[in-house]
């Protein structure tokens, strides 16, 4: 059978210029002449099966890379196929001299043309939603990708069984002992011959983390604690181990766009990193010893408060699970950046707008942990705690970014958890005072509340000029 020849000279250029190599040392590490190197990188000879092997071997480079026809070329030919753009083309060939010549322009033609069809899209569901009339047919709409996956994540335990056996796995293929960046940092480069470097904020004004395949460096930002910089290695290394692990997690998700597939494999690959840092098991059987002390499991694990918190929401391992924790982050306007659960988020009945959470008392108390018991109006209870979490190191003049992270489970169910200490010994969570929250002002019914910002919808307002009730819109 013949051999495939693939021309691929700007690429082996590429290669040889990111390790500092001359012509004459890679021919040496190839077992070549540097005259037919030459040849090759000037697209004169093709790269054989044989020399793709040793490639493979000596730099660490999956053959599947210098193959532009295998998938570069046809990505080109499907995008220049669009209609916009279509005319500008003669023929295939200016597509495969663009691909052959310059690669990372083509990618970067093929990004730009993929922002493009997704941005169209969303246009096109967003008109949908604002032509249909009624509350109910807008609720029935069309949903931008970022609301299906934030869905998902709401409505479903958030727990991966076949992550947290793959994590395990890999685990124990690093051997961390006590130092998993450095283990990580080794697995990176033995594996996949990828070196990290940390770089100045001016280098990467609007990156946390940039991976580079052709120089096969992996960026990191200044502005990155060291448990952040942990965190997005380990990122970096699960998305490359787990790759087929967590593509069969979102065939079971069924979701709807390839964009939403995109944010949910980031959403996994997060759950996965967590679990590296915290393995499953180790991590519940501390967290039981020192009764779910969200501060201590971060000092013993080596993780932020944020991160142990969030792992906390994910123990619902059959047989082997914890409280049903459930998680929700908001920033200092309201908005809800993200809710999840082990239980999944209680939505209807414990929404996360209420000003009476403390979740947004947390805000005035930057750092410290808070834990209230809180009643909804159909007289669920819950153990509420929150904490302010802060974003990127910020430089001199900037404003950094500020979140607040509400940790919450059922009070019935909080049995053995420190924070519940505050609740009197023997007492029962249904004979204790809690702090009344809603909803949201516009569903809540609560009379006489001080944090109401707006009049219910169900109720007519109080419009007796005699008399005047302590919150600022009264009602019937």
């Amino acid at each position: 059978m013949a051999e495939q020849k693939i021309f691929a000279g700007p690429r082996i250029r590429r290669l040889r210029l990111t390790k500092s190599l001359s012509q004459t040392a890679m021919a040496a590490d190839l077992g070549i002449s540097p005259s037919y190197l030459n040849l090759i990188e000037r697209n004169q000879r093709p790269l054989t099966v044989q020399l793709l092997l040793k490639l493979s071997t000596v730099y660490r480079i999956e053959a599947e890379e210098f193959d532009e026809e295998g998938g570069l070329l046809p990505a080109l030919r499907q995008a220049f196929a669009d209609p916009l753009i279509s005319a500008e083309l003669a023929s295939d060939t200016e597509i495969a001299d663009l691909a052959a010549s310059a690669p990372n322009v083509a990618r970067a033609v093929l990004k730009l043309h993929q922002a493009y069809r997704e941005q169209a899209e969303r246009l096109s569901d967003l008109g949908d939603l604002l032509a249909r009339e009624g509350r109910a047919s807008l609720l029935a709409g069309a949903r931008l990708p970022a609301d299906e996956v934030r869905e998902v994540l709401e409505r479903r335990a958030h727990h991966f069984a076949r992550v947290e056996a793959a994590v395990e796995a890999f685990g124990q293929e690093l051997e961390p002992r006590d130092d998993l960046f450095a283990a990580l940092k080794a697995w990176l480069r033995r594996e996949h011959g990828i070196a990290i470097r940390i770089l100045p904020a001016s280098a990467m004004p609007i990156w946390r983390r940039r991976y580079d395949r052709h120089s096969q460096r992996l960026f990191l930002s200044e502005r990155l604690s060291g448990i952040d910089q942990l965190h997005e290695t380990a990122l970096e290394a699960v998305l490359l181990r787990l790759r087929d692990t967590i593509s069969e997690e979102l065939a079971d998700l069924s979701l709807s766009s390839e964009e939403a597939r995109r944010l949910m494999r980031f959403e996994i690959g997060r759950y996965a990193a967590h679990a590296l840092a915290m393995p499953y098991t180790p991590f519940l059987r501390a967290a039981v010893a020192v009764r779910y002390d969200i501060d201590v499991l971060a000092a013993r694990f080596r993780v932020s408060w944020g991160q142990a918190a969030e792992r906390l929401a994910t123990l619902a391992r059959p047989g082997e699970a914890g409280p049903p924790f459930f998680l929700l982050e908001i920033d200092h306007a309201g908005n809800r950046l993200r809710r999840l659960g082990a239980s999944g988020f209680p939505l209807i009945r414990f929404g996360g707008a209420c000003p009476r959470l403390p979740s947004y008392a947390a805000f005035m108390r930057p750092g410290e942990t808070l834990a209230e018991l809180v009643e909804t109006p159909d007289g669920a209870r819950f153990l509420a705690v929150a904490r302010t979490l802060d974003g990127l190191n910020a430089g001199f003049g900037e404003r950094p970014r500020r979140t607040v992270l509400l940790l919450g489970c059922e009070a019935e169910r909080c049995e053995g958890v420190a924070y519940a200490d505050r609740l009197p010994a023997g007492a029962k969570p249904g004979e204790l005072a809690a702090t009344g929250i809603g909803t949201a002002c516009r569903l809540c019914e609560r009379a006489a509340c001080l944090s109401r910002a707006e009049p219910p919808l169900t109720r007519p307002l109080g419009l007796d000029g005699m008399a005047r009730g302590l919150s600022a819109f009264d009602f019937q």
